[in-house]
């Protein structure tokens, strides 16, 4: 009994302190991470970022201008899909629209010039946000993520060096910025790539689709296009892009490694450019990829022309503490955690988010699918029994009825729309019905939704819905 009674003595004694010495481990750590992101480094990076974003979005805000895109998506249609929580945001009335670009314009010229910096970049956030709210048929990945680096870089001290801000107030002049801040740049550009990679994990990519399609008709690309239709190069395409998503960002921050994941990014996005119409996306990109590089890159670049970028890049003296983030460290941890998880949510939706698409928005699945849909409606009296079939072509425009036709939570959106129009202009209370045919990656068209179901009784929702046909869609049905 003393031997046992030792023994147990023993061991509770080693298990009462090995939390204290496991706890002082992970405080160490701790306090060597805080350490590392702590480490003051030049701030040249994050002002070369600020002036190619800013650059960035006054193209964008120029294309807009050119194509004539603001009438288009945010004047002519008569009705605007919005997204759930944010049904009050609507386009300015007359010119508005016009004038809102036009000081978005301007905003992003302030950003690149560093001029009222604080105000504009959060003034640009604000303001591009307001327009990607305005209809869900515009969604873009690159918009989303203009979103999210306007929101982080108004928070960063990106104005306190090369900018009109320290011309203006000398003092504001730093030299150095602690290195959490390109960090955090980073991670949000990692972001896309590596969660576009997961996206591709999928029975469809690995089997070909939707790049067999795609380059199905770009047979007539300079030089390659007559190979496009072999299958070894639709392989070639299809694990080429799975494999760049997963493997460009440890190419980058690996030194060794760094210079063959320049080469393959850049040529990566100038290919997608050529190939596929993606506005910005690879040129920004491709312009903010430096962000990976190590911090004193613009000093090594620019040493022949030291007297000049210490004029005005560079400082030789620190004008002040280095500046502190402008919004509390648990915000941006939360922000991080958030960036992580959400793109994941179409993991909890039972189905194919290809199909169904819930959760398919904000995951970054880019040039993930094909997805060809046709769509009408039938509204019945409720009094009379008399049915009345409807074209969307009557209410939307092109893009919209596009966008629309495949996407569930539009299609309710859109039931709910001519319910209220009927009672509205012709006091009659309808049931909705929606016949809706897709065809996703080749495949042959089947119904999207059950057309039993009266639309026009349903609540939008975050939730899996019963009316979508997800057993419709077989995993390999159309597909080589």
């Amino acid at each position: 009994m003393a031997v046992e009674s030792s023994a147990l003595s023993s061991s509770s004694g080693s298990v009462s302190e090995s939390p204290d010495r496991g706890g002082d481990a992970a405080g160490s750590r701790i306090s060597a991470i805080r350490r590392r992101l702590s480490a003051s480094v030049d701030i040249a990076p994050l002002v070369y970022i600020r002036v190619v974003f800013g650059a960035a979005l006054f193209w964008e805000v120029c294309r807009f201008f050119e194509h004539g895109w603001i009438d288009q998506y945010y004047v002519e249609p008569v009705f605007f899909f919005k997204y759930i929580g944010f049904e009050w945001v609507s386009p300015w009335p007359g010119f508005g629209m016009d004038l809102h670009f036009a000081i978005l314009g301007l905003l992003a010229v302030y950003i690149m010039l560093g001029l009222l910096y604080r105000m504009t970049s959060m003034l640009f956030c604000l303001g591009f946000t307001y327009v990607f709210l305005l209809d869900q048929t515009n969604y873009l990945n690159h918009f989303y993520l203009i979103c999210l680096i306007s929101l982080l870089m108004a928070c960063l001290p990106a104005h306190r060096s090369f900018s009109l801000d320290v011309w203006r107030r000398p003092e504001l002049k730093m030299r150095t910025i602690p290195v959490w801040n390109l960090w955090l740049l980073r991670f949000q550009l990692s972001v896309p790539y590596v969660y576009g990679g997961i996206a591709k994990l999928n029975a469809d990519w690995l089997h070909g689709e939707p790049m067999r399609t795609w380059l199905a008709e770009r047979t007539d690309f300079p030089l390659v296009g007559v190979y496009f239709s072999e299958e070894w190069v639709v392989y070639a395409f299809s694990y080429g892009g799975l494999l760049f998503d997963l493997l460009i960002v440890p190419l980058l921050l690996i030194p060794r490694t760094r210079v063959f994941g320049f080469i393959w990014l850049i040529a990566f996005h100038m290919l997608n450019m050529t190939l596929f119409s993606i506005g910005i996306f690879p040129w920004f990109m491709v312009l903010t990829a430096p962000v990976f590089l190590p911090p004193d890159w613009i000093q090594r670049c620019t040493a022949r022309f030291r007297p000049v970028v210490e004029f005005s890049l560079r400082t030789v003296h620190v004008a002040g503490p280095v500046p502190q983030p402008s919004v509390p460290l648990r915000i941006l941890v939360v922000f991080i955690v958030f960036q992580l998880l959400f793109p994941l949510r179409h993991f909890l939706y039972p189905g194919d988010p290809n199909w169904t698409e819930e959760g398919h928005r904000f995951a970054w699945h880019m040039k993930l699918r094909t997805k060809d849909s046709d769509a009408q409606f039938r509204l019945i009296d409720k009094r009379t029994g008399d049915t009345q079939i409807v074209f969307p072509e009557d209410y939307l425009t092109d893009r919209q009825v596009r966008k629309m036709s495949g996407r569930p939570d539009m299609l309710l959106q859109f039931s709910h729309f001519l319910r209220d129009e009927c009672m509205a202009k012709q006091n009659r209370n309808v049931e909705v019905y929606a016949d809706v045919f897709s065809a996703l990656n080749g495949r042959s068209p089947t119904p999207l939704v059950d057309t039993s179901v009266d639309l026009a009784s349903r609540q939008r929702t975050l939730r899996p819905v019963d009316w979508v046909l997800k057993e419709n869609l077989t995993v390999s049905a159309g597909l080589r």
